[in-house]
């Protein structure tokens, strides 16, 4: 990690997004976040004190700014030279709450001040390049502590989450949108599992159309606790993409599996959830769907096809419907799988992680 141009990057992000009362003068001055550098004197005092030399990164990041603000968007301070020092020291009320978490009885504490949580590091835990597993903890997650392998890649995840909930413009928002674009044409291309990396790491950063894209990918693969997970996200407003409701993804395709997925038992309703309070704009698009016809598995020619595969030899089906996959069409520019097959109860009871993927690993077409 190249800390300097980094942090300043990350810096301006978070002043043009930050409301006034958020911006303490000195940041709003120097559009920084950070502090002076550590000096190395200052570094060392730490290392004396903990009796180890501190790992490459968290180190690096000391001699460019002691201390920083706003890591992500529960940490509101993070430890400097002055005060970084043993868990168990500093605040051991975490070791006795999370008994059995054995990474807290030799952590370093790098948090400040937090929304009821901390960052700390582990040096019992160290790879090959001498750098310490890092951990996040928060009480109102309640789950265990969240590893990563490194302090930089700790603070990857925090700046991920800040964009994810502040939305900043700039190079960063621009680069996910570029790769997000370059998923959906690998996805197309069948190439299925760089694309899902890729989107996975988009919606980190909070870039919608990845979520939109992701979904279709998961649901194709029969894994569709995860997939129900970001729709529900993507059912409230303030997720939502522009006219999300009405984009023919949605109502012909999302929408319809929804619907579907509230029949079967033993399913948990995310529409049903989603209906909680107003959500007038969700409440037009379910009755505009429910005065509708049945739903379609996509464009006529695929339509029909499909429809003549299931009047067939059920053991058939799968095989029949990657065969005439040539004739699908995507609804949208974002439409890259067709979904509307899980709406049908023998394709949905009969699809397999393997019968997905040969069906996304197919080159699909790039029109609409």
């Amino acid at each position: 990690m190249d800390w300097g141009p980094w942090l300043r990057r990350w810096s301006e992000e978070w002043v043009s997004v930050a409301e006034e009362r958020e911006l303490e003068p000195e940041v709003a001055r120097e559009r920084w976040l950070g502090f002076p550098p550590a000096t190395e004197e200052a570094v060392v005092a730490v290392e004396a004190r903990l009796e180890r030399r501190l790992p490459p990164s968290y180190r690096d990041f000391l001699l460019i700014t002691d201390g920083w603000r706003h890591a992500g968007q529960f940490v509101w301070r993070l430890r400097d030279t002055s005060d970084v020092d043993w868990l168990s020291v500093l605040e051991p009320f975490w070791e006795e709450s999370w008994e059995g978490e054995e990474m807290l009885h030799h952590g370093v504490l790098i948090s400040r001040d937090a929304d009821a949580g901390i960052l700390f590091l582990d040096p019992g835990d160290v790879d090959e390049n001498g750098e310490w597993a890092a951990y996040s903890l928060f009480s109102w997650r309640a789950e265990p502590p969240t590893r990563f392998p490194s302090f930089t890649a700790l603070m990857e995840d925090l700046y991920a989450e800040f964009h994810q909930m502040r939305k900043p413009a700039g190079e960063t928002r621009d680069l996910w949108d570029a790769e997000v674009e370059r998923a959906r044409l690998l996805a197309l291309a069948g190439e299925v599992d760089e694309a899902e990396s890729i989107l996975r790491k988009a919606d980190e950063f909070g870039r919608v159309r990845a979520t939109v894209l992701l979904v279709q990918l998961l649901l194709l693969q029969d894994r569709h606790y995860e997939a129900g997970t970001l729709v529900g996200r993507l059912l409230y407003p303030s997720f939502a993409p522009d006219e999300f409701y009405t984009d023919p993804l949605f109502t012909e395709e999302l929408l319809p599996w929804l619907l579907f997925q509230g029949t079967l038992p033993g399913r948990n309703s995310i529409l049903r959830t989603a209906l909680y309070g107003e959500q007038l704009e969700l409440r037009r698009a379910l009755a505009i769907a429910e005065k509708a016809g049945p739903p379609t598995f996509g464009n006529p020619e695929f339509d029909a096809l499909v429809r003549q595969a299931l009047a067939g030899d059920p053991d058939a089906v799968w095989p029949s419907v990657q065969a005439v996959l040539a004739q699908w069409r995507p609804r949208t520019a974002d439409h890259i799988a067709p979904i509307a097959l899980l709406t049908d109860p023998v394709l949905a009871s009969t699809l397999t992680a393997e019968r997905g993927r040969a069906l996304l690993s197919q080159p699909r077409s790039l029109t609409d």
